[in-house]
């Protein structure tokens, strides 16, 4: 077994990386923050390059102008750092009902969505939950993790090293920093993307209401789930009955967003 010498750089290492990254969500909550957001908003910008390449992009005016047009409220009222303006807006085909935010100010919407988001307050749920992961760093959060899992790894790597099986050993362990860890922080932060979005959607004039809708819908679209404790997302269940307990908290908002006038109208 290694001695405790050869473990203090990595244990250092890491404990270093938890001083420096200490951070707190828009929800109150302590997260792990190790990039600078530039180097994040790089990352962004590159993977979205990359999918523009590697995917279909309609180019439908209709779909498109509808889509900014729900998408261009939402980011109005955000908390993001990067103005509506410069935020790039693009449509793929594919026939998962599926949208995603990165850093740097990058919206993919794909078609099978709009065939589950019905309405433009359904759309406007998704697009502000994708939203939400994006102003409350959840990228990085995930990437400043994956780097600390690893670390971690490696030290019980090192620990392990002359033991027989040590290669079965770190794959349970790998498996057991996923399921133990990864999985459940990841399920956290798509319930706090939730909560975001709900306030984003409000807040620019759409029925909050409607995100409860969309859920069912994804209900009855989205076939069978895992179980929840080896899902990244929460049980469609889990999302609706939070997001109706959520209701009374963001009606306000979305009462004084109309009676200053925020009432978005766009068509399908």
């Amino acid at each position: 077994m290694p001695s405790t010498r050869r473990l203090l750089p990595w244990l250092g290492f890491m404990l270093g990386l938890a001083a420096m990254g200490c951070a707190t969500s828009p929800m109150g909550r302590k997260q792990l923050i190790l990039l600078p957001d530039s180097q994040m908003n790089a990352l962004g910008a590159q993977s979205f390059a990359d999918l523009k390449e590697a995917q279909a992009i309609s180019n439908d005016p209709r779909i498109n102008a509808y889509v900014r047009c729900v998408s261009r409220p939402l980011l109005e009222v955000s908390e993001s750092s990067i103005s509506p303006e410069r935020w790039e807006i693009v449509v793929f085909k594919d026939d998962s009902a599926n949208a995603f935010a990165l850093p740097g100010g990058k919206i993919g919407v794909h078609t099978g969505l709009l065939k589950v988001a019905e309405t433009p307050g359904q759309l406007a749920a998704v697009i502000g939950h994708e939203i939400g992961h994006v102003t409350a760093r959840h990228g990085n959060e995930r990437v400043s993790e994956g780097l600390v899992a690893q670390g971690g790894l490696a030290v019980l790597g090192e620990v392990m090293k002359t033991k027989t099986g040590r290669q079965e050993l770190y794959a349970l362990l790998g498996m057991g920093v996923q399921v133990g860890v990864l999985l459940p922080h990841s399920r956290t932060q798509e319930s706090e993307a939730d909560r975001i979005g709900l306030e984003i959607m409000a807040k620019a004039g759409f029925d909050p209401a409607e995100s409860i809708e969309l859920w069912k819908n994804m209900s009855r679209d989205g076939g069978r789930q895992p179980p929840e404790f080896l899902s990244t997302h929460p049980s469609h269940g889990s999302r609706i009955s939070e997001l109706a307990d959520s209701q009374a908290r963001v009606r306000p908002l979305f009462n004084a967003a109309r009676a200053a006038g925020r009432n978005p109208t766009c068509s399908r």
